[in-house]
Formats: structure tokens, C-alpha cells, sequence
């Protein structure tokens, strides 16, 4: 079919598809701990929010799914990161010069070239990170639960393998009913997770140079240094705002001894960048926190990985275009690279139609429940970011707005790569230009 033959078309569809499988197999009686059958939309968010690596859930997930139901839950974050991996990537290198999948054309980035017609081995490279990675870190949590917590070994392997993929691909769920708050002095734990998250959400083409440059960062390319530049900032952002906001919060720093602060607050730092972990309680958090996070996730991680949000390279573009027009600069640049005003462009379209998308479903939530605006707002952000941190809301939302909250996971997760390769691919110019006339602005 002539209509499927276009990626842009058919990544969304795939993932519907794969929504639907999930929905299907959870509603079965035997994907429930009881052995009845859940309810369809249980079953539609649970397996929305796994394949959209989210983390959001309506139900216990320890408690309220069998170890089919868990196994189900699993393969579906794991296919969800991997698929959305795999399919960024490609179309990452795809958009640099717009041409389409069956093109075997090479793609200039910076002094680099990449064949998209060597796609065979960015898969294998993609799916060879992704187990290696996925192995080490349940290995390392596997005997922790084993030696440190007296767990037998399947039910420590069994936490080890869960909580390694879904932190790997940024999915947020876990097979704690408490995520990780029983743990939360525990660096031997938190550490590995964080690890996993910020690796991933760094994004393959950053790993990807890590991998053949090591620490030389002068070869990196202008994406790489964006990201890995940004995320840095962007932790230490967050790391700093927790400490000062929460520090004396009596419902989650303030008990703690000054290294499980600090262990914390880094926790908590890099979480709302993509995955739904925590290890304190995030509905006693101060209102400022909520702020604080709000912009964290929102940004969200490095482009072509499993992380959500607009991404650090679009907010980093956005910012970097606002500080040239104060200086009355010609040329937006970064690192000593001049930016194109077409990727100015993109950038502005994929954060304001982020900020349309979350101001409508928020509005739709407040019309239809008595929420306060700054929980329904973390909700939605979290839901369109695919972070998946949640103030304890999401079970007692109606129907209707759980699917409004789909929808944002939906688009959040597989829209803005469509939408920005779309961007990037699908540009076409007038053969005629109007005449030039300005409006007043500001």
C-alpha cells in the first residue's frame, strides 16, 4: 500500500497496533492477579502507558496485574523503547537532508558522514546497547535485592530484569507498589537506575559518538555537545532546585541524613527528565518543586532515544535564538555553528504546538474535575513529556480524561517524532515569494 510505504504514517500506526495487542492481551482474566478480567480501560492506559515508555498507571501495578500480566506489561516498554529507538534514529539521520527510507543517500553531519543505507548495522548497534546495558544493570540490582535484602533469587532476578528495562528504556513502571521509596538510602539501587535513565536519554546518536570519539569532545558533532551540554546543566538545575526547595520538607528530605539528601535530590534530578521512578513522595512536594519539574519535563531528554518532552536540542535552539535577537545578532550559533533558520523554525513549531496540546487537555481535565490546577498540570505534562511521575491523581481521573491523558502519551511519544520529521522531510517552497511587509511584535 502506497499509504504505509511513508514512515511517517507508518511509526504511528505500528504503535497503535502494538497499543492494541497490549490492550487485548491485559484484558484477558489471566493478566489480572485475581483472575478476573480488568476493566477495557485499564487495560487501553496500562498498555498505552508501556508502549509509550510512560510509566502513568491506574492500577497497582505489584499488586493488581499476575506475573503474566507483568511479563505483558514488560515486553510492551521494552518493544515501545526499542522500536521508538530504533525509528528516531533512522529518521534522525533521514531529516538532515530530506530524503526518504528507500534513498540509500549519505546524510553530512559536521565532518561526519553517516550512509542510511548502512540501517542493518545502527540496528544491531542500537539492539547490542540496549541488551549489554539492560544485562549489566540487572545484574547489579539483582544481587543487590539477593544479598543485601535476603530475597530469593527468582524474586530478586525477576525485580533485577524489571526495573533494568524499564529504566533503560525510560518507562517508569515498577514491580514495587512504593516504585522505588523503599529503597531511598539505598545508593546501590537508585545509582544503577539513574545511570540507566540518563545513558539512555542522552539518545543513540550521542552514544553513538561517545562510542567513536571517547572523551574527545572536539569531534562530537553540534547535536552531541547540545545534548550531553544541556544535560548536564539541565541535572545540575534540578539537583541544586531540589535540595534548596525540599531540604526541609518534613514529608520527604528533611527526615534524611545529609547523604541521603544528596542522594535524593540527584535521584529526583534526573527522573523528570524521562522516567517515572521515585524515591519520595511526590504529592508532598512543595508547590515550588512542582514548578521546578514542570520545566524539567517538559524539556525533557536528548533527541532519537527513548526520552520524552520537546528535547534539550529544541529548547537549547529556542534559547540560543532568543539570546542572539537580544544581542542583535544576524545568526543564531552554538559551539561555533551557525543554525539554520529552517531548524529555528522547527524547533518553534514543535514547542508551541507542545504547549497548545498540554493547555487543551489540561482545561479538559479542570472542566471535568475538581482538581487544582497545579496537579493537573504536572499530570498532563508528565503524561505528554512520557515521564510518568504522577502526585497520585491518575486513578481517580474519569475515563475521559485517562483518555485524554492517552492521547497526550500518544502524540508525546511517537507525535514528536513524526511531527519533527515531518518537518524536516516534507518541506516544500512556492515557486513565488509574497511581498514584504512586518508587523508590529511585542
Amino acid at each position: 500500500m502506497r499509504f504505509l510505504r511513508n514512515p511517517v504514517r507508518l511509526i504511528p500506526l505500528l504503535f497503535m497496533t502494538a497499543i492494541a495487542i497490549g490492550t487485548l492481551l491485559l484484558w484477558l482474566p489471566i493478566a489480572t492477579a485475581d483472575g478476573t478480567q480488568a476493566a477495557l480501560s485499564t487495560a487501553f492506559f496500562t498498555s498505552t502507558s508501556a508502549v509509550a515508555v510512560t510509566g502513568l498507571i491506574v492500577v497497582d501495578t505489584a499488586t493488581y496485574w499476575s506475573p503474566f500480566g507483568k511479563g505483558v506489561i514488560l515486553l510492551l516498554f521494552q518493544v515501545g523503547g526499542f522500536g521508538i529507538m530504533t525509528a528516531a534514529t533512522l529518521f534522525g539521520l533521514i531529516a538532515g537532508r530530506g530524503f526518504g527510507l528507500r534513498d540509500r543517500m549519505a546524510t553530512q553531519v559536521e565532518r561526519d558522514r553517516l550512509e542510511v543505507g548502512d540501517a542493518r548495522s545502527v540496528l544491531k548497534l542500537v539492539l547490542t546497547i540496549t541488551l549489554v546495558a539492560e544485562a549489566v544493570i540487572a545484574a547489579i540490582l539483582t544481587a543487590r535485592f539477593a544479598l543485601a535484602y535476603d530475597m530469593p533469587f527468582a524474586q530478586a532476578l525477576w525485580h533485577g530484569v524489571f526495573h533494568s528495562v524499564s529504566a533503560f528504556n525510560n518507562a517508569g513502571f515498577s514491580s514495587f507498589s512504593d516504585s522505588v521509596m523503599s529503597y531511598q538510602s539505598d545508593a546501590a539501587i537508585l545509582v544503577p537506575i539513574m545511570l540507566a535513565v540518563i545513558i539512555t536519554a542522552l539518545g543513540f546518536p550521542v552514544m553513538q559518538d561517545i562510542r567513536a570519539h571517547g572523551l574527545a569532545w572536539r569531534r562530537y558533532s553540534l547535536h552531541s555537545k547540545i545534548t550531553v551540554a544541556g544535560t548536564i546543566a539541565l541535572l545540575l538545575v534540578g539537583f541544586a532546585g531540589m535540595l534548596a526547595m525540599e531540604w526541609s520538607n518534613e514529608a520527604t528530605l528533611a527526615p534524611m541524613s545529609t547523604g541521603a539528601k544528596l542522594l535524593n535530590a540527584a535521584f529526583h534530578a534526573v527522573m523528570p527528565r524521562t522516567a517515572g521512578f521515585n524515591s519520595l513522595d511526590v504529592g508532598a512536594f512543595h508547590q515550588e518543586t512542582y514548578i521546578l519539574n514542570y520545566g524539567l519535563m517538559f524539556i525533557g531528554g536528548g533527541s532519537a532515544g527513548t526520552a520524552g518532552g520537546i528535547k534539550v536540542t529544541t529548547f537549547a535552539v529556542l534559547a540560543a535564538a532568543v539570546a542572539s535577537e537580544i544581542r542583535r545578532e544576524r545568526d543564531t550559533a552554538m559551539f561555533g555553528r551557525r543554525i539554520e533558520q529552517r531548524v529555528e523554525r522547527q524547533a518553534l513549531a514543535i514547542a508551541v504546538m507542545a504547549v497548545l496540546l498540554v493547555t487543551a487537555a489540561s482545561i479538559f481535565i479542570l472542566a471535568t474535575t475538581p482538581l487544582r490546577i497545579y496537579e493537573v498540570l504536572f499530570e498532563t505534562i508528565s503524561a505528554f513529556a512520557t515521564v510518568g511521575l504522577s502526585t497520585g491523581i491518575t486513578a481517580d481521573l474519569p475515563v475521559s480524561s485517562q483518555v485524554v491523558l492517552c492521547i497526550l502519551m500518544f502524540v508525546g511519544r511517537v507525535g514528536t517524532i513524526t511531527v519533527a520529521t515531518a518537518l524536516a522531510t516534507g518541506s516544500s517552497e512556492r515557486p513565488y515569494r509574497f511581498p514584504k511587509e512586518n508587523p508590529i511584535v511585542g
